[in-house]
């Protein structure tokens, strides 16, 4: 078998088979159970964030060290060995001094994760070296410094407050993305990259990510509902380029979803890869529109 035909990967759902007939409108998921996995893990972020927050930023570590690991297996996978010692010590490490100390640990902390990336993987030898450390580079930028931005959000003292919104709106974006899409998606965003996303898609996810916005904003934090709708329109935008950059991650190398913890959702990284492309998003908004006091 050659290169490019292993490389290859499996056609994501039925709506990329349909491209060549006919497609049947309507979710292609099962929704009772994808619904009841959604809520389920709604309850444990609602019931740990606003019980005691370091309850919270413990589940975060929690799914942030599976989406991790999902990603060191799916680069092993084209033979990529990502340094996963100090990558899952440098993460947590990250997000408690961060949470902790703010935005300065999370720079530092974030260089110290790179430098025992270059460190850890200096016996096995040079074969490989910079292919490795690059990649485990990438995975420390993209998974816990990104995640980084949550624990600076929680660490406000209104953080529960800020945490949730900023989870309600990029979950807005997938919801109002997903049903759009489904029923009324016909032309195609990025069909190299995603072929179920579709520019009805995207406007479903706006309406829903503005509304969201201008309603939680100046509910829990006493910002402008104009405000909120910014917020919105910057989450639905990055909640978007993130699963655009995950579909592409996956394309390359060859596989549809980055694991099978969640029943009709995929692994962990399937539906961090929005929240994470967010935070850093809505965290600056914060700081535009409602500093912490």
């Amino acid at each position: 078998m050659g290169l490019e035909q292993a490389r290859k990967p499996a056609p994501e759902t039925p709506e990329e088979q349909a491209d060549t007939g006919k497609k049947k409108r309507g979710p292609s998921r099962n929704l009772p159970i994808a619904i009841g996995v959604g809520v389920g893990l709604g309850a444990v972020v609602l019931l740990s964030l606003y019980t005691v927050k370091e309850i919270f930023l413990g589940v975060v570590l929690v799914f942030l060290g599976l989406a991790a690991w999902e990603l060191v297996r799916a680069f092993a996978a084209r033979d990529i060995r990502i340094p996963w010692v100090p990558l899952a010590a440098g993460g947590l490490i990250m997000l408690v001094s961060t949470y902790i100390w703010g935005s300065t640990a999370l720079v530092a902390t974030f260089g110290l994760t790179v430098l025992a990336i270059l460190l850890w993987r200096l016996p096995r030898g040079q074969d490989g070296y910079v292919r490795d450390v690059t990649a485990g580079v990438f995975a420390a930028a993209y998974v816990p410094f990104l995640a980084g931005f949550v624990a600076l959000m929680l660490a406000a003292p209104d953080g529960p407050d800020r945490v949730l919104i900023f989870i309600a709106v990029t979950v807005a974006s997938d919801i109002g993305g997903f049903f759009v899409g489904s029923f009324l998606g016909r032309h195609k965003m990025a069909p190299a990259i995603s072929p179920k996303k579709t520019w009805e898609g995207f406007s479903g996810s706006a309406v829903t990510c503005m509304a969201c916005g201008g309603v939680l904003l100046p509910w829990l934090l006493h910002g402008a509902w104009w405000q909120g709708v910014i917020v919105g329109v910057v989450a639905v935008c990055s909640a978007t380029f993130g699963d655009l950059i995950e579909s592409m991650i996956k394309r390359d190398l060859g596989i549809k979803d980055m694991g099978t913890l969640l029943p009709e959702h995929g692994g962990a990284m399937d539906r961090l890869d929005s929240l994470l492309a967010t935070a850093p998003v809505v965290w600056l908004a914060y700081q535009a529109f409602v500093p912490p006091v």
